[in-house]
């Protein structure tokens, strides 16, 4: 069966900023009913294409398209999975491991809707859902730990607020 999207090859389109490669990507989550009135956060990471460890799937922002667009695009493509793409969790700034260059990544939630069969990168890459403390167990960059710990702060917030709402009434 054939996979919903072609991936992207070469880096003819990529956008570099003052030198620094402009990266994106997704940290898709999903709220896994444990049996009791609160559901647990759950990440959903990827093996790395080259080398080891884990990590959210993301890539490199291309001149064609927005920023949520192409977050979407790299998680679709490395993870197999659409859902929604929510605002921006941050920006951050890192070296890259195989280039002398910066890389800028930005990093967006995903409320995942579907899991895919078939994707364009699942021979060469594994999925996992995780909990929040198992990724950061295992998850290598230090800059996408950053990210995750947005992420958990903006649901924190979110859920306390409703909390908040529910005594109220």
């Amino acid at each position: 069966m054939m996979s919903l999207v072609s991936p992207r090859t070469g880096r003819h389109l990529q956008r570099y900023d003052k030198g620094c490669r402009q990266v994106v990507g997704c940290i898709p989550y999903r709220y896994k009913n444990n049996g009791t009135r609160d559901k647990e956060l759950e990440v959903l990471v990827i093996s790395a294409q080259k080398g080891h460890g884990m990590q959210f799937p993301k890539g490199g922002w291309e001149t064609d398209e927005s920023m949520e667009q192409a977050a979407l695009r790299e998680t679709i493509e490395e993870a197999g999975v659409v859902g929604s793409v929510e605002s921006k969790l941050g920006k951050w700034c890192y070296k890259s491991k195989r280039q002398p260059i910066m890389h800028e990544g930005y990093m967006f939630p995903l409320l995942v809707k579907k899991e895919l069969d078939n994707w364009p990168e699942m021979n060469t890459r594994k999925r996992r859902w995780m909990t929040v403390a198992e990724v950061k167990e295992i998850c290598p960059y230090v800059w996408m730990n950053e990210a995750l710990d947005e992420l958990v702060k903006r649901q924190t917030q979110v859920h306390s607020k409703r909390d908040g709402d529910m005594c109220r009434l």
